[in-house]
């Protein structure tokens, strides 16, 4: 599964771009990559590691802004149509698990 955030924060003060710039290194810290301007992804094995990342994500939200969270499955994932310079490419592939002994 896939976690989406997807953030429009306002940066017109010097106090609101610490604000953006804290909420956007915190995604990148929590493991998400960022997808286009303002829209990150990080693939979860499954709803319940997406439900951590979830709660991650709203103690770090800003005061100001919008943030939306969309799960969507690795099934619906691959559905994406992605276009890039008027070309179809695949979408990213879902990152391989690591085992740890």
């Amino acid at each position: 599964m896939w976690l989406f955030a997807m953030f429009d924060l306002p940066v017109r003060t010097r106090e609101e771009r610490k604000c953006y710039t804290e909420f956007r290194n915190e995604l990148i810290r929590d493991g998400f990559t960022m997808v286009q301007f303002s829209v990150y992804a990080r693939y979860c094995p499954g709803e319940q590691a997406s439900e951590a990342h979830r709660r991650r994500i709203r103690r770090a939200l800003p005061p100001e802004g919008h943030v939306r969270l969309l799960s969507v499955t690795d099934r619906q994932f691959g559905k994406m149509g992605v276009y890039r310079g008027g070309k179809c490419t695949s979408p990213e592939d879902t990152p391989t698990q690591l085992m740890l002994f």
